[in-house]
């Protein structure tokens, strides 16, 4: 029904004169009505990526940062040890923004409070990603759960008990270990040893001992160097180099649902 109504508000008619088109208040009032939700939803990720990527952190944490160093400096308590003089001294004077002494003391306090509240979420990130890299709960019994691991599960459970979002604590993951290149080629080689022949099983064994010896230290290298920086280094390099690369394209207008049901009729 919602087609058959948008075809109705957007009609065009063939004649001998050329092409009349016609476009109804109805049809305005859904590309309107589009535009607005196409919008609505930009925004919405703009603020879930915001959200994400300053968690635990928010806007009103870091509201609440900057009231209390301006509140601390009202009161003639510096808690910045002088830091906020400090960057003061260093913001250009002539600057047409902050040129009055209030207005850089008031901008050198939320530059402080900024990097303040930076530095909590970082070191939040830090520890979780620490603690999250704790796997002797793994092996332990379970009706007999050590202290140590007791203490991992409240502190675990203290920082991420506010309201995380979908991937909230995708910086606080632990980094992937790189696998070492003999120990990669030998479970390549136990996979496939029972889809080979010995012929076969021979001369993938072959290539195997002259791609560690040749090109794999050179590509392992730039796997360490990524697993340094980004947090995962498997996924983006194979959904790029890997995933569907051995898939066939399809052409253009074409109905392979219909070439399944040939084949197997």
């Amino acid at each position: 029904m919602a087609e058959a109504h948008q075809a109705v508000a957007f009609q065009f008619t063939v004649t001998p004169d050329g092409v009349d088109f016609r476009l109804s208040r109805e049809a305005l009032k859904h590309i309107y009505q589009s535009g607005i939700n196409s919008w609505k939803k930009r925004l919405i990720r703009i603020k879930n990526g915001i959200l994400r990527g300053v968690y635990p952190g928010s806007p009103t944490s870091w509201l609440v940062v900057v009231m209390a160093t301006v509140g601390s400096n009202y009161c003639k308590v510096d808690i910045s040890m002088g830091l906020v003089h400090c960057i003061q001294r260093y913001l250009p004077i002539r600057s047409v923004p902050y040129g009055n002494p209030q207005t850089q003391e008031l901008l050198s306090m939320v530059i402080f409070s900024t990097g303040i509240w930076a530095t909590g979420i970082f070191l939040f990130r830090q520890t979780l990603k620490m603690l999250l890299s704790y796997h002797g709960w793994m092996f332990e019994m379970h009706s007999k759960t050590s202290h140590a691991t007791k203490i991992w599960a409240i502190c675990v459970r203290l920082l991420s008990s506010r309201r995380p979002m979908l991937y909230s604590f995708q910086t606080s993951l632990p980094k992937l270990p790189v696998p070492s290149v003999p120990a990669t080629i030998h479970r390549y080689l136990d996979s496939v040893r029972p889809l080979l022949d010995d012929e076969e099983y021979y001369r993938m064994e072959t290539l195997a001992r002259e791609f560690q010896k040749k090109i794999a230290p050179r590509l392992q290298k730039y796997l360490v160097l990524k697993s340094w920086w980004a947090t995962n280094y498997v996924s983006d390099w194979w959904e790029e180099y890997v995933y569907l690369r051995g898939r066939s394209p399809l052409m253009v207008n074409s109905n392979y649902y219909a070439m399944v049901r040939t084949r197997a009729s």
